[in-house]
């Protein structure tokens, strides 16, 4: 069973939205604000749905907390407000997903479920936990670094934890599954995004960018007009 913990200050779409996202069968704790939210972040649900306007902490400020405590820690954004510039910040502050008021209830469920398979798949745990020591690691090395795919942890020769976000850990994940191969910027949106993403193309690039800069080590080649590679150290 999934946790599922939702940030939202108007009542009736608190109330519609865990409904919903109860039916799925998950485990549900909703927050009428930002201070009661941060409160809870060291409890580490599975997935935030975080609205951006909060009474208190906003959810620009609840998200930079959650990813300080757990980088790879996944978050959707809820907004009434201009889908372009929250969509820009949400995505440079480490967000999975965003979503524009108004929406289906429904669409929320999809896009959850969607992202928890997504970031979860093979997993049955309920909560994303660096602490869980019960979980069988499943480790992979590139260059000097060593990858937890499970606990999805990033570790330098020096044993020393590197902050990912879940979009940058799933776009390394994604590169080292084809390592070597040449790969389209199309291809990487489809594979860390998914499908239902709508914006442009040019968020691979930021993300490449921030990937690079925390993992200088890798050997990340550029294939000008076309997309990345990740070569052999």
């Amino acid at each position: 069973m999934y946790s599922v913990y939702l940030v939202e200050d108007e009542e009736h779409l608190r109330g519609v939205l865990a409904a919903y996202l109860e039916k799925e069968g998950w485990q549900v704790r909703s927050f009428p604000d930002g201070t009661s939210a941060r409160d809870a972040i060291s409890e580490r649900p599975d997935l935030w749905v975080l609205d951006i306007m909060l009474p208190g902490v906003d959810g620009f400020q609840l998200i930079r907390e959650i990813k300080a405590d757990q980088p790879a820690q996944p978050v959707i954004f809820i907004s009434a407000r201009d889908a372009d510039i929250d969509r820009i910040i949400g995505l440079e502050l480490g967000s999975d997903d965003y979503m524009a008021k108004p929406f289906l209830p429904r669409e929320l469920v999809i896009r959850s479920r969607k992202l928890l398979e997504r970031v979860y798949a093979g997993q049955s745990s309920t909560r994303l936990s660096a602490s869980n020591e019960s979980r069988k690691a499943k480790l992979m090395t590139v260059a000097v670094y060593t990858i937890d795919e499970p606990g999805r942890t990033v570790t330098d020769r020096d044993g020393t934890i590197v902050d990912l976000t879940s979009k940058e850990f799933e776009l390394l994940l994604y590169l080292l599954q084809h390592h070597g191969q040449v790969l389209e910027r199309e291809q990487v949106l489809r594979a860390v995004w998914g499908i239902d993403y709508f914006g442009t193309d040019r968020v691979v690039d930021d993300l490449v960018r921030r990937l690079r800069r925390k993992l200088p080590e890798l050997r990340l080649e550029t294939v000008y007009g076309y997309g990345y590679r990740m070569v052999k150290a």
